[in-house]
C-alpha cells in the first residue's frame, strides 16, 4: 500500500492540479493529477527525477516572464 508523505492542490483557471508525494516498497514518487470538469489525467514522476523536473519548471517560468504579457488576440 502507498504511504502518503505530502499532498497539495492548486486551482488554475478551470483546472485543479493535485500533487501527492507517496512511497511504497519500490520507492517514492510524485503523482500529479489534472482534473477538468470531472475528467482526470495523471502523470507519475519517480522521486529521482524531481530535481530535473524542478530545473525545467524554473526555466519555463523564466522564459514565460521574459516573453512578457500574453497577447489578448493572436496575430493571423
Amino acid at each position: 500500500m502507498d504511504e502518503e508523505i505530502f499532498s497539495q492542490q492548486v486551482q488554475v483557471e478551470r483546472k485543479l492540479f493535485s500533487f501527492t508525494l507517496k512511497q511504497n516498497p519500490r520507492g517514492r514518487f510524485l503523482r500529479i493529477t489534472e482534473d477538468v470538469g470531472g475528467r482526470r489525467d495523471t502523470i507519475i514522476i519517480p522521486s529521482p527525477g524531481l530535481g530535473d523536473i524542478h530545473k525545467v519548471l524554473q526555466q519555463a517560468i523564466k522564459a514565460d516572464q521574459e516573453a512578457g504579457p500574453v497577447p489578448s488576440v493572436l496575430p493571423d
